[in-house]
């Protein structure tokens, strides 16, 4: 890496899929992030037991339909509480990949849905760059409220 670089923020890359999560885990880099990539659930949940996190993605269709929300239940309930979403990373697919995911609920335990493709690699890091900023503004508030 580059000397006196520091990465934007720590991301965990959790998708089954090689080509995926290598083309993923370049342009997240190429951006300032600093990302760490698993292959399994279980890969993704022992990372998060040694490193802290800002944001984790999980394939929404990893090795089953659980896994990848197994690994987001389990970041959310880390002190460090990072960003969460399912990505779906139909990389080569072709046709419309629109954003197909809920507004995060109150007590922030909806999974958000990221559609991910060549063609709008932009969205996918303004939608990165947005979690990221979203789970900065919990932690602002959370802590005026104990200050308060």
């Amino acid at each position: 890496m580059f000397p006196n670089f520091h990465p934007v923020a720590r991301v965990l890359l959790a998708d089954n899929d090689l080509a995926s999560r290598l083309t993923l885990k370049s342009i997240l880099s190429t951006a300032g992030y600093a990302v760490d990539a698993a292959a399994t659930a279980a890969e993704a949940i022992g990372k998060l037991d040694v490193n802290e996190y800002q944001l984790v993605f999980a394939d929404l269709r990893g090795e089953s339909l659980e896994a990848g929300q197994r690994v987001l239940a389990y970041a959310r309930q880390k002190e460090f509480r990072p960003a969460t979403a399912l990505i779906a990373s139909d990389m080569w697919e072709t046709g419309d990949m629109r954003e197909a995911g809920t507004e995060p609920a109150p007590d922030d335990t909806a999974d958000r849905v990221v559609s991910i493709s060549n063609e709008n690699v932009s969205r996918l890091l303004a939608r990165t760059a947005e979690l990221i900023g979203d789970r900065a503004d919990r932690r602002i508030r959370r802590a005026e409220r104990r200050v308060s």
